[in-house]
This record gives structure tokens, sequence and C-alpha cells, in this order.
């Protein structure tokens, strides 16, 4: 076990291992359009705050990311202009789903779960300042 917190080694490699890939997928993500980059930034915060607090700490004061990074933690805020491409991201894939004529109960399943996401997405609160 490691000194301090209890945690083994193993452990500690799979927070590692699982934030070390959020971040790829994150990078990924910085490059291709259908790739969210933001959600698995805060992926590798959740899973580095268990497997290593500097980097978690080093994410939250990322020049580029570390402010919604702060505000998603900290508060649960979403800005408003990330609220708006979740949302109109959703809506865009439930046109494309229902212009393939997967049949009805993919459209309401489908649906259902879409505006659960949105409507958690929506009452979200807005970062601070803004």
């Amino acid at each position: 076990m490691d000194a301090g917190n209890g945690m083994g080694k193993g452990r500690r490699r799979l927070w590692l291992l699982v934030g070390h890939g959020a971040v790829g997928l994150a990078t990924a993500g910085a490059f291709l359009p259908i790739l969210p980059t933001v959600p698995f930034l805060l992926v590798a915060g959740w899973a580095y705050a268990r497997g290593n607090p500097e980097l978690r700490e080093r994410m939250r004061n990322d020049p580029r990311f570390g402010r919604a990074i702060r505000e998603w933690q900290d508060r649960g805020a979403i800005p408003v202009k990330a609220k708006v491409m979740a949302v109109g991201g959703m809506s865009s894939s439930f046109a494309v789903l229902a212009l393939s004529s997967p049949g009805y109960p993919v459209l309401a399943g489908t649906g259902l779960v879409m505006m659960g996401a949105a409507a958690y997405v929506v009452s979200r609160p807005p970062p601070s300042g803004g």
C-alpha cells in the first residue's frame, strides 16, 4: 500500500490509466468535430483526483480548459455556449436518427434519453462571472 493514502499501486495505476485514456480521447476531440473534448477532461480530472492529485491540479490550472473544469468540479456549472452546443448536437443527432427510420421504439427510447440529458444540461448553473 502507498504510504499516506492507503491505496494500492494497482488501483493507483488503474486511475492513471483511466485519466491518461480520457486525456487521449480529449486530445482527439480537439481535432475531430464529432468527439467532445471537455467531458473527457472532466473524466480525467475525476480519475486523476484518485490516482495523482498533482495531475488534477495541472488540469485545473490549464490556461485553455482550466476554468471550465474548475467551474464543473466546484459548482457543477456549464457555460451557456456549451449548453447550446450540447442541446443542438443532441437535436441534430436525433434528426439524423429519425431520418434513418429505425422504428418508433428506438426513436422513443432515444428521444427520452436525450430529453433527460438535455434537461440536466440546461438545468446546470452558468459559470460565475459569465
